[in-house]
């Protein structure tokens, strides 16, 4: 396959890269500096039609878009909240553009989502069949996956990745987690009653792999493990694996302080799970149904 990959220096790009590599799959990355080889094509998610020539993407058997500005990187300023949203909503448009007005496009686009879709759905088990959730990134990832529609009018197979909490030692929130915990630092957020859906980056990849090659899967797909942790029990496994206790706690008040309108996504429950992809068949995708406690053991492997 050829497949197009926004977003492919991230943690999932990069892993889905080296993935199709090692099957003799091609990559090509779109870039926002000029392009320094074919396996590359600049583009400006910010531009109409993405600044892209069709002509460019000839070829393209997949694209998998996933693209976008950090959502937890610091304080929720209108700027940064603009960036969030323009970097998803604008880009996607741009992108879908691009992919519509080609001779051939491609069979399939994932398109990047994620749960923030239910919003806090506190306690409350929710699949795909679910209705938006409130709240500012319910609104962004609701309006995201709007930018993505208009590629099924070009005969193109949609699935919006509605994607977890992503369990890696390489990066992520586990990446940035680890120091701390590494030197018996690791802390609860709040009450730590909150639920976490998460998934493995190994998993992940998995299952693009698999949306890739399953024509009969599309719309929106939850991408996550089977079986949501609290905030607590994530904390005393991340701890556990890397050799220490968990025996400190972030009041929420202090994290309010700090963080402002952001703490508010850290604080809530996404009991979220994935219905669509355990109807496609685990016989064909094997997604980790135990603790959240092995999962992290067996993603962060020897220190």
């Amino acid at each position: 396959m050829k497949v197009v990959v926004s977003g492919s220096s991230g943690l999932i790009g990069e892993a889905l890269g080296a993935s199709l590599a090692s099957t003799g799959d091609e990559m090509i990355r779109l870039v926002r500096r000029p392009s320094a080889s074919a396996a590359e094509i600049q583009w400006d998610p910010r531009a109409a039609n993405g600044a892209l020539d069709p002509a460019a993407l000839d070829g393209t058997d997949a694209v998998v878009h996933l693209a976008g500005a950090p959502v937890a990187a610091g304080r929720w300023t209108a700027a940064r909240k603009r960036e969030i949203r323009d970097s998803r909503v604008a880009g996607t448009s741009g992108l879908v553009s691009a992919l519509r007005a080609m001779d051939h496009p491609p069979s399939v686009l994932l398109s990047g989502s994620a749960i923030g879709y239910y919003g806090d759905t506190g306690g409350r088990e929710v699949d795909e069949s679910a209705p938006a959730g409130s709240g500012f990134l319910a609104d962004v990832v609701r309006d995201w996956e709007a930018a993505a529609t208009p590629a099924r009018d070009a005969g193109i197979r949609v699935v919006n990745l509605r994607t977890g909490l992503v369990l890696s030692r390489h990066g992520g929130v586990v990446g940035r987690l680890l120091p701390l915990f590494r030197l018996g630092l690791g802390a609860r957020i709040g009450s730590g009653t909150q639920v976490m859906s998460w998934i493995t980056l190994t998993d992940v990849v998995r299952i693009l792999r698999f949306l890739l090659d399953h024509r009969d899967v599309e719309g929106p797909v939850n991408l996550t493990a089977p079986h949501p942790a609290t905030n607590a029990e994530f904390t005393t496994a991340l701890a556990s694996a890397v050799g220490h206790r968990a025996r400190l706690g972030i009041p929420a008040a202090a994290l309010q302080l700090g963080l402002g309108e952001v703490s508010g996504e850290l604080l809530s429950s996404a009991r979220v799970l994935p219905a669509r992809l355990l109807e496609a068949g685990r016989k064909e995708l094997w997604l980790r149904g135990g603790p959240i406690g092995s999962a992290l053991a067996a993603e962060l492997g020897p220190a």
